[in-house]
């Protein structure tokens, strides 16, 4: 979704609602995610005292396996993220929003936000045991005696 930021820029107290999902066919593309729901943004752009803000949340289910078990399981998770949004910057400045020609594209921000907030490590719970390192077996489900029998 792109937003034209024109008048924000040029009116303290602008503000501009952000209300809208990117469907799971759009998130498709990203390698190493399976979204089962879309991704929904609820947020706003605003213009305080002649700095231009963008806050807004994100809510979406993605389908992982555990990293310990290989199990496939789903998580959702929720996210909220806050931008300052410059019309321009004079040098390379990650700290900051630049948008492009007046506008930004809120689903590249959003997408970028919530990849890099993504956990390292998916576990299906807290105290999964994983997979025997010599059978393979789930510890989770049944005991096996290769660890045992090694001692």
């Amino acid at each position: 979704m792109k937003i034209n930021l024109k008048q924000l820029f040029n009116i303290v107290g602008e503000s501009k609602d952000i209300r809208y999902s990117i469907g799971t066919e759009e998130l498709s593309d990203i390698h190493g995610y399976k979204f089962v729901s879309p991704v929904d943004i609820n947020g706003k752009v605003f213009n305080r005292a002649g700095i231009v803000y963008l806050e807004y949340t994100v809510d979406f289910t993605l389908s992982v396996a555990c990293d310990r078990c290989l199990k496939e399981f789903e998580t959702t998770y929720s996210f909220e993220f806050s931008h300052i949004v410059v019309p321009s910057v004079s040098n390379d400045n990650d700290e900051y929003i630049v948008a492009d020609g007046e506008s930004i594209e809120v689903n590249e921000i959003a997408v970028t936000d919530l990849l890099l907030q993504l956990p390292s490590k998916n576990l299906c719970k807290e105290d999964c045991k994983g997979l025997c390192m010599v059978c393979g077996c789930d510890l989770n489900e049944s005991q096996c005696n290769c660890l045992n029998s090694e001692l």
